[in-house]
């Protein structure tokens, strides 16, 4: 006799994959001694991880490695060389690396297009955008040999939308998200996972002397813990290639992108869009 087909009505739902565990495992926090940084060490400490603070400050990366009972690593995002230093000596204290966190950034303090100097156009951008791809491609491989892990880039909600104040910095966020997106599918056959986490305004040293106007006109500001707790949720959870909104009051959520239409057949634009000259 042949068993009856079951319909899908009665066939039991796939179970969904389990949360990743953060217990036991090596994170490397790029930016840890401070602001988001510190504090996403703070809370995979408390998850149950070992955290390696790595920071450009040796003085405040030792005391913040120090206070949480973690691993200091003098790392400037913009060395290739220093990345595999880290990843080489993580790797003997350790055993490996499974998780790894690019955090550290800057602004440009607003400066626009015409104050802006090559100097600080060039270290915003080794800083924010070559901190994580160096960061990326030095941790890749060390998460591969262990299995697979997770990687989670800090973007900002200026990856999403323009910040006309500072169009720099947007650039560089931005960056970080298109790269994470574009990441993704390669890292996935590789068992890692990447995200891109994009706070709202922050209460980090990077608001410098904004912050007193923000509270004065009553804007709400995210705390460094708010955005670590974010962080852990992008660890733990099973997607990829996602960038996770941010904001004061709402649970965080996947921002989702819009489509772009495809090609309609022929090989130019419509002639009405073209320059008549062309």
């Amino acid at each position: 006799m042949v068993d009856a087909v079951p319909t899908g009505a009665e066939t039991a739902a796939e179970p969904a994959p389990p949360a990743y565990d953060l217990a036991g495992r090596v994170a490397v926090v790029s930016g840890g001694a401070s602001g988001i940084g510190y504090a996403t060490a703070e809370a995979l400490i408390g998850a149950g991880a070992q955290v390696v603070v790595a920071d450009i400050d040796p003085t405040a990366g030792q005391k913040a490695a120090d206070t949480l009972g973690a691993w200091y690593a003098e790392l400037d995002v913009t060395s290739s060389a220093d990345w595999a230093r880290l990843v080489e000596n993580a790797t003997k204290v350790f055993g490996g690396i499974d998780i790894g966190f690019l955090n550290a950034g800057v602004d440009t303090g607003g400066a626009g297009l015409d104050s802006l100097t090559d100097a600080a156009y060039r270290r915003i951008m080794a800083i924010n955008v070559d901190g994580v791809v160096y960061g990326a491609r030095a941790l890749a491989p060390a998460i591969e040999r262990r299995g697979g892990g997770r990687l989670v880039a800090t973007a900002s909600l200026a990856g999403l939308v323009a910040l006309p104040r500072d169009p720099i910095y947007t650039a560089t966020k931005h960056a970080v998200v298109g790269l994470v997106r574009a990441l993704a599918p390669e890292l996935a056959g590789r068992g890692i996972t990447i995200h891109a986490v994009c706070p709202g305004l922050t209460d980090t040293p990077l608001l410098g002397g904004a912050k007193a106007y923000l509270e004065e006109q009553g804007m709400p500001l995210l705390t460094p813990p708010d955005i670590a707790a974010a962080v852990l949720g992008c660890l733990r959870s099973t997607e990829t290639g996602q960038a996770w909104v941010v904001q004061a009051g709402r649970e965080p959520l996947m921002y989702k992108f819009r489509g772009v239409p495809g090609p309609a057949g022929g090989v130019r634009p419509p002639k009405d869009f073209r320059d008549p000259e062309i």
